[in-house]
């Protein structure tokens, strides 16, 4: 570990370094692990639209292709799937006969967004454990979107629209692709609306979505879902939608207090996040036996994968789970200006 962050010495290149580098190469484009300001990037190619997206058009990114093998610096390095968002990628790195595996955030729940998350043999994982407790555990898929729908077909029926909040990358997109669409129309903010359109542009179906962007304050949107970030709550643009039911869709919502805090009427536990047994089953498939905690929960998570005889430490790190990502995700969502969304920038294509 560098001032900079994770680097392979051998290799001379970051993984998801915190502070601009000659060479990143990036696990995902969530802020807390894609920032601006390196001269290389190197990522998934079906994570090019998003990183470039966030990096800036004239970000140098680089792409290779999953499980595909390629050396720097004599090192050999490999992507492979972490089903955490769009193009999201464990890095797997080989020199002199050992592997290491960096997780990044990953999940191990079905998302038809992104692909499955994929465990690889090493000697050392570098594990996240934002949801590194045993009171973490998701609800089963079909009741979870069944229980989304049911709030929304109810606020259709008493002429009253829906607005769900979820993180502008890969959240978002999971909650449009598991929703009911023959319930109603659906709009979305444009900081989601923008990333819809790059996971459009990789071949990810989601269903038709419209531009709530401004020029639409007398529309009626009864009956409507409206997806947008964290960062629009208790905004003016939330004005236009009259009397809103809202909800927000996080891991975090599983704790009542943070419900709450959010001041919403429904919480929605979802997380892209691997929740306890999740990370228990990843870590215990790769086979290591030595384990580095980071991103979240490292203190119980530490001791108990070396109460069951692993040797496991924390691993230093700048950022410390989802509660992180939402407020860097709000700085990046607050900086895009709206009146720069195109008319029909987000419209589903035909």
């Amino acid at each position: 570990m560098t001032a900079d962050g994770l680097f392979c010495e051998r290799g001379g290149f970051h993984i998801d370094p915190w502070r601009p580098v000659n060479r990143a190469v990036i696990t995902h484009a969530h802020a807390d692990h894609a920032r601006r300001g390196h001269t290389r990037y190197l990522t998934t190619d079906v994570g090019r639209h998003v990183l470039q997206t966030r990096m800036g058009a004239d970000a140098n990114v680089e792409t290779v292709a999953y499980g595909e093998d390629i050396l720097i610096n004599g090192v050999k390095v490999s992507f492979h799937p972490a089903g955490h968002v769009l193009g999201s990628a464990q890095i797997r790195v080989e020199s002199r006969g050992e592997v290491w595996v960096v997780s990044g955030d990953y999940k191990v729940t079905p998302d038809r967004t992104c692909q499955p998350f994929e465990p690889i043999f090493c000697h050392t994982f570098i594990t996240e454990c934002t949801f590194g407790l045993p009171i973490y555990r998701w609800t089963p898929q079909d009741e979870l979107f069944a229980d989304i729908n049911a709030w929304w077909r109810n606020n259709k029926e008493n002429g009253r629209v829906s607005v769900v909040f979820a993180y502008s990358l890969g959240k978002a997109q999971r909650v449009l692709a598991g929703v009911d669409a023959s319930i109603g129309p659906i709009f979305c903010h444009g900081a989601v609306e923008r990333v819809n359109a790059d996971y459009r542009n990789t071949g990810v179906d989601l269903p038709d979505t419209s531009y709530a962007g401004r020029g639409n304050e007398k529309r009626d949107w009864n009956g409507a879902l409206v997806v947008a970030p964290p960062s629009a709550m208790g905004s003016t643009w939330m004005k236009k939608f009259g009397r809103a039911s809202t909800a927000f869709a996080s891991g975090w919502m599983l704790i009542r207090g943070s419900r709450r805090r959010r001041s919403v009427e429904r919480g929605f536990v979802m997380s892209d996040h691997a929740d306890w047994p999740g990370l228990m089953g990843a870590i215990e498939a790769t086979g290591a036996d030595r384990v580095l905690a980071t991103h979240g929960q490292t203190g119980p998570m530490v001791r108990f994968l070396c109460e069951r005889g692993l040797d496991a430490e924390p691993l230093r790190t700048e950022f410390v789970g989802e509660r992180d990502d939402m407020e860097i995700d709000a700085v990046q969502e607050d900086s895009f200006d709206e009146g720069d969304m195109p008319v029909n920038a987000g419209e589903s294509p035909s």
